[in-house]
């Protein structure tokens, strides 16, 4: 009895390398453009929910798959919410990324008033807020009311009275961060390292980010 199919001709070796590399490549992109990538705090902006040596994973597609080239919504998995801490382009410079946690969606009225945040005129829940100066600055502490224009959103930090937000951009860039530079929302501590003391807080590792 006779095999009469035909012997594949054998690949040769530099193309099977090529096809591996570019493979590994795509999938490289895949899971950068559409997965999570990870991000270090550099700042205390996020104090006390995020420190300085914080590092974390921000999941690229918790609003949505983008078109990586024109960062359109491909296919839409939700709308950022209040609370939400996201990594962004920032406003004044669109080759850095900062984080902060949204405070004001878009059509909502924002108010910051001896530094308790109102939406819509009325007090928020803010368990987020944290303060280390008891003296209110009028530049810091009393803001707006402004109006969130559709399709961006107000953005604060934790350390409220440390933190370059919204708030302060607001003359210069309308201080608002469109939702095309979301980049995506932060979920997870994966590694914690202290500068000061060449320490790992190891107590960090795996905490969830809310």
């Amino acid at each position: 009895m006779f095999n009469r199919r035909k012997d594949k001709p054998k690949k040769p070796a530099w193309r099977e390398y090529l096809e591996a590399i570019l493979w590994a490549v795509v999938l490289a992109l895949l899971i950068r453009t559409w997965g999570v990538q990870a991000f270090k705090i550099p700042s205390g902006s996020m104090i006390p929910t995020l420190l300085i040596g914080d590092h974390l994973l921000v999941s690229k597609s918790s609003y949505g798959f983008k078109n990586p080239f024109t960062d359109k919504v491909l296919i839409p998995m939700g709308e950022p919410q209040r609370g939400d801490v996201v990594v962004f382009r920032f406003p004044e410079d669109k080759d850095k990324d900062f984080i902060k946690r949204i405070m004001g969606l878009p059509g909502e009225i924002v108010q910051v008033k001896g530094k308790t945040v109102y939406i819509n005129g009325k007090p928020v829940k803010d368990p987020w807020g944290h303060f280390t100066d008891r003296t209110i600055n009028p530049t810091r502490d009393d803001f707006g009311p402004v109006k969130v224009p559709q399709n961006k959103y107000f953005v604060m930090g934790d350390n409220r009275d440390q933190s370059y937000d919204s708030r302060f951009w607001f003359n210069r860039r309308g201080g608002f961060v469109p939702k095309e530079d979301i980049l995506g929302k932060a979920f997870i501590i994966y590694w914690s390292w202290e500068g000061h003391t060449f320490g790992v807080r190891l107590g960090r590792v795996g905490d969830l980010i809310n």
